[in-house]
């Protein structure tokens, strides 16, 4: 009996040592050189390396590197989905700045404008030119410029406060040749007040906190690796 049992223990041991060695030949062998699995996620948050000046506001719109197309793409109705109402012309012109640059995120470009809608604001009250530059078109910031000079020259300051951004929504989106232009409706709440002077008050009130809507365009240029967006135009809005 104990014979018969030696005899079934060698032939197991034999058809494991045969299956081993197949599946050794199939799937090979570790070395520790092997390359690890592709992450389509791991360069996703790249951030961009800071510039000299800390307070250039960089809009989200493009990565520093292309980002691969979803093996999916969104369904029309849900592409631009709390930004644009489908088949409108503003989900057409983001279709159309989205096709020239891939990376190009109309949620994360909101979120870049409304940060670069109160640093402007603020920057505007406190006579920072030297921020302004870095955000504005140069027509818009010969503009700024003049008023801040003149008012300057006037002895007037401007005190402003944020309360609120209540709503940045865009109102438009086009593709001209290379040029992406993107137009956002503003709706904010803050107190601002303009002292002469002696420091007197002259318009506003520092209790008082007022409404504001203000229309912006800003523009890219989107063959560029440059990720940032100018503000190219404002006007005051209803």
């Amino acid at each position: 009996m104990r014979d018969v049992f030696d005899i079934y223990t060698i032939i197991f041991l034999a058809l494991a040592v045969f299956i081993f060695l197949r599946l050794r030949s199939v799937l090979g062998q570790r070395t520790g050189r092997e390359r690890p699995p592709y992450d389509p996620y791991s360069a996703r948050d790249a951030v961009r390396p800071a510039t000299a000046n800390d307070k250039v506001v960089t809009l989200p719109g493009r990565t520093a590197e292309p980002v691969p197309k979803p093996a999916v793409e969104s369904a029309p109705a849900e592409r631009w989905k709390d930004v644009a109402e489908p088949g409108s012309a503003v989900a057409a012109g983001l279709d159309a700045i989205a096709a020239a640059d891939p990376g190009f995120d109309a949620k994360h470009f909101l979120t870049g404008a409304r940060a670069a809608y109160e640093m402007v604001v603020t920057a505007f009250a406190e006579g920072d030119t030297r921020t302004l530059k870095n955000i504005l078109s140069r027509e818009v910031f010969e503009g700024f410029e003049t008023a801040i000079r003149e008012r300057e020259a006037r002895g007037e300051k401007v005190e402003t406060r944020f309360v609120s951004i209540d709503k940045a929504d865009i109102i438009g989106a086009e593709l001209r040749g290379r040029i992406a232009q993107i137009t956002v409706r503003f709706v904010s709440q803050l107190v601002s007040v303009m002292r002469d002077r002696s420091g007197a008050v002259i318009e506003g009130a520092p209790d008082k906190v007022t409404d504001v809507t203000d229309v912006w365009t800003f523009a890219r240029d989107v063959s560029s690796r440059d990720p940032n967006w100018k503000l190219v135009a404002t006007e005051a809005g209803q």
